[in-house]
């Protein structure tokens, strides 16, 4: 599977999820000092008033029909926490006082901020709220047999954690002996809920929650941008030097290497001078085949000087031959020069050759004058088919076109030439029978130095420049030059196809 940029960094930008956990263990580990510290105060708490009656039995004394005395209550409302209840039992399992409630009583919490609200809803999905609506009534059972209390009766202070009587809160119980010298005479047993943890826990993670969405969101933002503006400069340069270099490999602009002073600059300007050397190199080689053509005519003239005085002299029979011989290379020779030359000055001459309005049709219909003993089967249309462009070099092109049929045509049928106008442009079919296209070398016939003639070409020199010549004076009149089979496969069909000029100029 293919990532893109962006999609790798986005992925990078996935190890931000690991701040919501070290948050999450972060908040479990306050939570637990919570409850710690609440067991430890507690505690003290049933220590403290256990402390306040030891070797008091006078305040233990339980009078039918008469509340605690005023004492005892007043050290239980003195050492009493806030939202906690305060029970003492005696050795017979009567309670002797009970003080507070579990309840929170007062005022509404405070109004949360913004980012609680914000994040309050996500976290009501998976936090567990606290609730004030829950049974705080003292049960018999834990009065007489409750562990915590029985603990604290037989001298050993206990904690314990556990549920109301409805199961809609939890109760943490801590008690504590008291003490009339050596006997103990009763248990203190403070108790309080957990809801003033359970609701810091549940502050602390909504805070780290919206946190942790802000600091996410903001990274991922940062990141994706990031990754946008590499991919934008990325696609940029893909863009620069796929136009940078035609279908046929020929340089057509340079790059402006980027300024930047990062790895993606570095690659620019290494293709913009990679860009600059292979655009030496193309126009090294284009103007190669001239210099060629130029300085062998020197050597050819003198060859052929050569030759001539030879055959004004007097020379054995056998000589002859050889001489002949040497004619004929050299006549090829003349050739491949001239058809390099040829190319070469068409190359330069597509540029800069003006351009003027004329009829295809009568380019067409001159077609088969350079070859009189061949047929030719030649189809325009009533109504003038008329370009933009240069009739001479039109005709040049058909005229290749023309060859190249004439060299491939089996048998005694007709070399079909036909011109029509189609959907806006001027399409030019030249059709011969004879073998069908080799598929190697589809896409590439219309290239520079190929050609699929091989040992069978003759007495002539062939380059591979004919149909070359075609697609650069196709494509000097703004069209496309392709090579098809027949539909039935009896021969080839060479297609030019041009836009139509409907301008009114000259």
């Amino acid at each position: 599977m293919r990532l893109t940029l962006r999609a790798q960094v986005v992925l990078v930008a996935l190890v931000l999820a690991v701040i919501p956990l070290v948050g999450y263990v972060h908040v479990k580990q306050i939570e637990r000092l919570l409850r710690e510290g609440q067991e430890q105060a507690l505690l003290a708490t049933a220590r403290a008033i256990a402390t306040a009656l030891h070797d008091r039995p006078q305040l233990l004394e339980l009078r039918a029909g008469e509340p605690a005395s005023g004492e005892m209550a007043l050290i239980l409302r003195s050492l009493a926490r806030a939202d906690s209840r305060i029970w003492i039992v005696d050795r017979d399992q009567r309670l002797l006082a009970l003080a507070g409630d579990l309840k929170k009583r007062g005022g509404a919490d405070e109004p949360p901020d913004l980012l609680t609200r914000f994040v309050h809803p996500v976290a009501a999905l998976v936090l567990d709220r606290p609730s004030e609506d829950f049974d705080d009534s003292l049960p018999e059972s834990e009065i007489a047999a409750g562990p915590v209390a029985a603990s604290a009766l037989a001298g050993v202070p206990a904690r314990r954690w556990h549920q109301s009587p409805d199961s809609r809160a939890v109760i943490l119980s801590a008690s504590h002996p008291v003490w009339a010298g050596d006997e103990v005479v009763a248990a203190v047993v403070a108790e309080e809920t957990t809801n003033a943890t359970r609701s810091a826990y549940n502050r602390a993670m909504e805070q780290v929650i919206g946190l942790t969405l802000i600091a996410f969101l903001a990274g991922a933002l940062a990141l994706l941008a990031f990754a946008s503006r590499i991919s934008s400069r990325l696609v940029r340069l893909r863009d620069e030097a796929e136009a940078a270099i035609d279908s046929q490999g020929r340089v057509k602009n340079l790059l402006a290497g980027s300024s930047s002073r990062d790895e993606i600059g570095d690659l620019s300007r290494s293709f913009s001078t990679v860009l600059g050397r292979l655009g030496e190199y193309n126009r090294y080689l284009e103007a190669m085949a001239g210099r060629l053509s130029h300085e062998l005519r020197t050597p050819i003239a003198v060859v052929r000087s050569s030759l001539e005085n030879l055959r004004l002299e007097l020379l054995p029979a056998e000589a002859g031959v050889y001489l002949a011989r040497a004619n004929d290379g050299l006549k090829r020779l003349d050739t491949i020069l001239t058809r390099m030359s040829e190319a070469t000055r068409l190359e330069s001459l597509v540029r800069e050759h003006p351009r003027e309005r004329f009829d295809a049709r009568e380019v067409v219909r001159g077609a088969a004058l350079a070859h009189p003993g061949k047929t030719f089967e030649i189809e325009v249309p009533a109504a003038p088919v008329l370009l933009r462009g240069a009739p001479e070099l039109y005709a040049q092109m058909l005229d290749k076109l023309v060859a190249n049929a004439v060299d491939f045509t089996i048998g005694d049928e007709p070399i079909r030439i036909r011109l029509e106008p189609r959907g806006g442009a001027a399409v030019l079919t030249v059709s011969n029978r004879g073998t069908r296209l080799p598929q190697a070398m589809a896409g590439k016939l219309f290239e520079s130095m190929v050609s699929v003639r091989g040992g069978k070409a003759g007495a002539e020199p062939h380059l591979g420049l004919g149909l070359y010549i075609v697609r650069l004076i196709a494509e000097f009149h703004g069209g496309t030059a392709h090579a098809l089979d027949r539909e039935d496969g009896s021969g080839v069909v060479m297609k030019v196809t041009t836009p139509l000029d409907s301008g009114t100029g000259p």
